[in-house]
């Protein structure tokens, strides 16, 4: 399995100890202003990254993600008003601020309210269609992991290794990956060895402990040794099945 990888937590740094006074006031402000009147998010909430920066707060956070965090935590809307509102954020934003909402979800769905958990999930299905490899990564975090259906969750996994997003980055996975998981796997792996192309490497951390898997791909990858001998090399060391090949012709 591979290491298990650090998970966002569901409420983000307060962004306000980075910020500078101009910036703190701006952000007070503009939460004043959506709590008296929700729409104003609409026109704040784009301005975040202009009025207070892009600075890393930590290792999943960025300043404008936070404060986008804080604005949208500010609304005093639920249910299916609340999902209504931040649908059209999502979809009238640019991948950061889709980012920023994908990130809040744990925040925002603790309300336990059914419309808002329905969005969360209709969100990170739409991220998962796209091909943003930071918007998709993102999607992949704390409410996905605990909520996706597997089925969706295997099929995300697999188009993270498609386009190469490492898999220490989906969260949950330590938790979620399973047989079927690998059984989908090494068929991506066996498609990459038949056409002599590199695996991934952290493709095979998953395939592995599935040892009658792990086993037929590598009768299969031998196979296609006449063709693909450096590809099957590699991938039989991996599997931790390199036999050499001269001794199965």
């Amino acid at each position: 399995m591979p290491t298990a990888p650090l998970r966002p937590p569901a409420v983000p740094p307060d962004p306000r100890p980075l910020l500078s006074p101009v910036a703190r006031t701006w952000l007070d402000e503009s939460a004043a202003r959506i709590a008296a009147r929700p729409t104003a998010i609409r026109a704040l909430f784009p301005a975040a990254r202009r009025r207070c920066g892009q600075a890393p707060l930590d290792e999943h956070w960025t300043t404008d993600e936070a404060v986008r965090a804080v604005l949208l935590a500010t609304l005093p809307l639920r249910g299916q008003d609340l999902a209504d509102e931040v649908a059209g954020l999502y979809r009238h934003g640019d991948p950061a601020e889709q980012r920023a909402i994908l990130r809040s979800l744990p925040l925002l769905a603790a309300s336990g309210d059914d419309p808002f958990r329905d969005l969360a999930l209709t969100l990170i299905r739409e991220a998962l269609r796209g091909n943003d490899t930071s918007v998709v990564e993102t999607a992949l975090g704390p409410y996905a992991a605990a909520h996706l259906p597997e089925g969706e969750f295997r099929q995300a996994v697999l188009k993270c290794v498609f386009l190469e997003i490492p898999l220490a980055r989906v969260t949950g996975l330590d938790l979620r990956a399973d047989r079927e998981l690998a059984r989908m796997l090494a068929d991506f792996a066996h498609e990459r060895v038949a056409a002599g192309r590199e695996v991934p490497q952290d493709v095979w951390p998953l395939v592995r402990p599935h040892r009658d898997i792990a086993d037929t791909l590598a009768a299969r990858a031998r196979a296609l040794a006449p063709t693909r001998p450096e590809a099957v090399t590699r991938a039989l060391a991996a599997l931790g099945a390199a036999a050499p090949l001269e001794e199965e012709s």
